[in-house]
């Protein structure tokens, strides 16, 4: 296993950080904050030429053809960096899916258009219990003549608000195990019958409740095989777990290097508050577990990409990463003092997302029952 970077994932790295300090500032993070969208379209389009939109894509997808592991490293640099926006739902939780389960006209319409920039996604799989488990799918898709007929409701669908095609987690029969009966399908957001509307969350992060009343959707809209969906969405789950947590370790980064400085400079009883010992083993914790967290991340990745079996280790991750992201950001705000509660001060922005974002994809709780069902 070798995990040193190669030079085109150096270059991708670096270019990404040159592009994330210049085109989204902290300025620009809570401009999109307190926007009704939290999405720039400029910003967008300017990602999608940088080849972002389609990194993993093949070429004759409008792709770039990279890696898995060349996701990660960009992943981490978007988290270090703060980039809000449909990315994440996207790229990460829509594009593979399609790619791997979807005809060769779903490929040709949706990846080539997310590829170039000119289509948003959100996957929508959380209802009343908002958890990630088979057994809450309920929203039902009954089968009329051609048409899927929904209704019901998700809740907490990220950036559902700007996206052209949602993807959805439905009920579409009942079956011995909550696994069978659950199918996937494409949805356009603009479709007759669908309310979308911007719940307010600690991370600022527009997730939406959507509700849909007699939506009609083509059966050729279905993602892989009626019935037979929960696979994709395992799938789904185990990635976006692994690259959530990578971005989690992006900003636990940020928070060391803010702080660390910070201390440095902070002259308390005439000498800097880095000097006394409490401050110092803060920092030393905070250290210690961003370093757990890459380790574990880069590992998994590693074992992902080459398709290696890596449950397991993905929930470890996660767990992991929750719990150190909430304690790196808790500390950076203990020691920055009065000012580090403000919005105004950078260290904030990443404190609320570290408490928004631990439930995502299965809180620490939640994968270390999944560790403990693989060990056990």
């Amino acid at each position: 296993m070798n995990l040193d970077f190669s030079e085109s994932q150096e270059m991708l790295r670096t270019s990404a950080k040159d592009f994330l300090s210049k085109e989204c500032s902290k300025v620009k993070v809570r401009e999109l904050e307190d926007s009704d969208t939290g999405h720039d379209s400029d910003l967008w389009k300017n990602m999608a030429e940088m080849g972002w939109l389609g990194l993993t894509l093949p070429e004759k997808y409008g792709g770039a053809e990279m890696e898995f592991m060349d996701l990660v490293v960009l992943m981490e640099e978007i988290g270090r960096n703060i980039l809000p926006g449909p990315f994440f739902s996207t790229v990460v939780l829509c594009s593979e899916p399609v790619l791997h389960y979807g005809t060769e006209e779903q490929k040709n319409e949706f990846l080539t258009k997310i590829s170039g920039g000119e289509m948003i996604m959100a996957f929508a799989i959380n209802e009343d219990s908002a958890s990630y488990r088979a057994t809450d799918v309920n929203l039902k898709a009954t089968l009329e003549g051609s048409d899927y007929v929904l209704d019901g409701t998700k809740l907490f669908v990220n950036d559902a608000g700007v996206a052209d095609y949602l993807m959805m987690v439905v009920r579409t029969s009942e079956r011995s195990t909550p696994e069978e009966g659950v199918t996937l399908l494409l949805v356009d957001a603009k479709s007759p019958g669908i309310s979308i509307e911007v719940i307010p969350t600690t991370g600022f992060d527009k997730q939406c409740e959507v509700t849909f009343n007699k939506v009609k959707v083509p059966k050729s809209n279905v993602l892989g095989e009626v019935d037979n969906g929960w696979k994709i969405v395992e799938l789904v789950l185990q990635r976006a777990a692994l690259l959530k947590s990578v971005e989690m370790l992006g900003q636990c980064e940020a928070v060391v290097e803010m702080t660390n400085a910070y201390a440095k400079e902070r002259v308390q009883y005439g000498r800097p508050i880095g000097d006394f010992q409490v401050i110092q083993h803060y920092l030393v914790n905070m250290w210690v577990n961003t370093e757990t967290i890459r380790n574990l991340a880069y590992m998994t990745a590693w074992k992902l990409g080459e398709g290696i079996p890596c449950v397991k280790e993905v929930s470890a991750l996660k767990a992991w990463a929750s719990d150190g992201m909430k304690y790196v950001a808790e500390r950076g705000v203990q020691i920055h003092g009065g000012i580090g509660i403000t919005r105004d001060h950078d260290v904030s922005l990443y404190y609320r997302r570290a408490w928004a974002w631990d439930h995502m994809f299965g809180n620490a709780r939640s994968h270390r029952v999944k560790v403990a069902n693989e060990i056990m």
